[in-house]
């Protein structure tokens, strides 16, 4: 089976649509990648579910993720669209169901609809959301999974949990076709892993590292055979930061048009979401690049979403992924 490869469209987090000032010609830009992408080869575009720009927040745009998500919707008319991943706590379950479904039959069935269980502590406080600890996160998330599977392949769903509950809510549609396909995030051992062996139709973990994906993908497939699923029928897939350049070419140089206003040390915090992430931004030449991506094949992954910063001001590391990177897993 040959890889696959999402890209994360510029929706103004990581600081990457400040270099327009008018807000329709951000969103104008952010949609511009999305069309490019859906020319190919790329299968699917992706947006972040955070509500404050990093490495700090600042009065800067931000846009809405199940938003953009609706808008990408009918702005493609190919690509699969996804968030990596929306946080649990800023919609209720049953109604992030209902939503999903209806952004799936605006899509003609191409939602990827990820989960996770959040992590941002300023944004939850600064939105009025209350900051549980990890456990209650956790289980809260637990719940909210179960709830979305439920509403999206049963009717007169009724449940009584700890965080949630719900009383025979009605989902028609419940998506285009079948239903929206779930993906979660997270590399949660005890927890996320085996929600997603239980319900999901793909992961997202280990930020392209071959020895935490080994790891991680062993334990998946321990869970898929104590719940008797099938681990083939997941996709398993890892986030990269990169930026493409030619080999031989100055740094400073191939990254002007792309970090606009920034030094190169910026553009690199800025491109994995601030220093405290503990993952670098990978500044390489297509080969060098297309090396990372086959360790992490090699270690299970099947799927790999890419981060490119700069796609909204220069289209050329884009393509140049697109044309010299992509095709070596085909």
């Amino acid at each position: 089976m040959s890889t696959r490869f999402g890209v994360f469209v510029p929706q103004g987090w990581r600081m990457d649509l400040v270099d327009f000032t008018d807000p329709v010609e951000q969103y104008e830009a952010m949609t511009d990648v999305a069309r490019r992408a859906d020319r190919g080869p790329w299968d699917s575009v992706w947006t972040f579910d955070h509500l404050h720009t990093v490495p700090e927040p600042v009065a800067e745009t931000t846009f809405e993720a199940w938003t953009v998500t609706a808008t990408l919707a009918r702005d493609t008319t190919r690509v699969n669209i996804g968030q990596m991943v929306t946080c649990n706590a800023y919609r209720q379950p049953s109604l992030l169901a209902k939503i999903a479904s209806t952004v799936d039959v605006a899509s003609h069935g191409r939602l990827y609809a990820g989960l996770g269980a959040g992590w941002s502590e300023h944004e939850w406080r600064a939105y009025g959301y209350p900051w549980p600890s990890l456990r209650e996160r956790m289980q809260a998330f637990a719940e909210a999974v179960e709830i979305v599977h439920r509403m999206w392949t049963k009717d007169a769903v009724e449940f009584s949990g700890r965080h949630y509950s719900v009383d025979r809510p009605i989902n028609e549609p419940k998506g285009a076709r079948t239903r929206p396909k779930l993906w979660l995030g997270g590399g949660g051992e005890r927890v996320t892993l085996r929600l997603v062996a239980r319900y999901a139709d793909g992961c997202n973990f280990g930020s392209g590292d071959p020895d935490v994906l080994r790891r991680k993908l062993s334990i998946l497939r321990e869970h898929c055979e104590a719940e008797g699923t099938d681990y083939d029928a997941i996709t398993k897939s890892t986030s990269v930061n990169v930026f493409p350049i030619q080999p031989g070419v100055d740094i400073e140089k191939a990254t002007a048009r792309a970090r606009g206003r920034y030094s190169v040390e910026e553009f690199r915090e800025i491109g994995v979401g601030g220093t405290a992430s503990g993952v670098e931004l990978m500044i390489a030449t297509p080969a060098e690049i297309a090396h990372l991506v086959e360790g992490a094949v090699e270690a299970g992954a099947d799927y790999v979403i890419a981060y490119i910063p700069g796609t909204a001001y220069d289209p050329e590391p884009m393509q140049r992924f697109a044309e010299e990177v992509i095709p070596r897993f085909g």
